[in-house]
């Protein structure tokens, strides 16, 4: 009687089956839906994400990829921000000698032009995230909440940006702003005087994490109405 003899098994399965492999992938390959699904919730980063999304919500003709481009902008505005305060100086004294030094002398100045335009189009790219939004009615019920997180985003977006005409202290920038920023301050909590005017960039970062958790729990990107 022949005994059975056992399967070689390859490298490949000498490393999938291991016990190292099966400690940090606890599922198989993501060719069934279970599979699937626990790629996503065993993921560090792609359980951020819905498991399932409409075909519609990543189609490019229907989210114009507003939403996307905005937070690529708002991370641009947060990294140049950062390098510039290397070398700029919020004082009268200092203020328009300084942009001059980021334009004429400074190494890597284009980051100035970088947040200076990076701005504007964060601007733009907000109206359009909110004007596709209403468009395809994707504010409506489950989803007000969000549609009201945006609006706040949006309006925290248009005081950031106004502030950027002060910096160079110039006479466009004086005279742009005297108006807008005797009613701003006047605010009793994100004014200049108020105690919460530090904090807006940080408010941001939290609202904007805020929108993209919610729009996971809203079942993803709305479909077409």
């Amino acid at each position: 009687m022949a005994v059975p003899t056992k399967p070689k098994s390859s490298p490949k399965d000498f490393i999938f089956k291991s016990q190292i492999w099966k400690s940090i992938f606890r599922h198989g390959k993501p060719n069934t839906h279970r599979n699937r699904t626990l790629v996503m919730l065993s993921n560090v980063f792609l359980h951020l994400h819905p498991i399932k999304v409409r075909k519609s919500g990543v189609a490019l003709s229907y989210t114009w990829c507003m939403g996307g481009a905005t937070f690529f902008l708002f991370l641009v505005e947060v990294i140049t921000g950062i390098l510039l305060m290397f070398y700029y100086r919020p004082t009268p004294q200092y203020a328009y000698t300084d942009i001059m030094q980021l334009r004429e002398d400074v190494s890597f100045g284009v980051m100035r032009e970088l947040h200076r335009w990076g701005a504007h189009a964060m601007v733009i790219a907000v109206w359009l995230h909110m004007y596709r939004v209403f468009l395809t009615g994707s504010y409506k019920p489950p989803r007000e909440f969000n549609w009201n997180v945006g609006v706040i985003l949006l309006v925290l977006t248009l005081l950031l940006s106004f502030t950027g005409y002060l910096l160079p202290w110039d006479q466009l920038a004086i005279w742009a702003v005297t108006v807008g920023s005797n009613m701003a301050r006047a605010h009793p909590v994100i004014g200049h005087e108020g105690p919460g005017s530090p904090l807006v960039t940080f408010v941001v970062t939290i609202l904007i994490a805020v929108h993209f958790w919610r729009v996971r729990k809203d079942g993803g990107i709305s479909g077409p109405l």
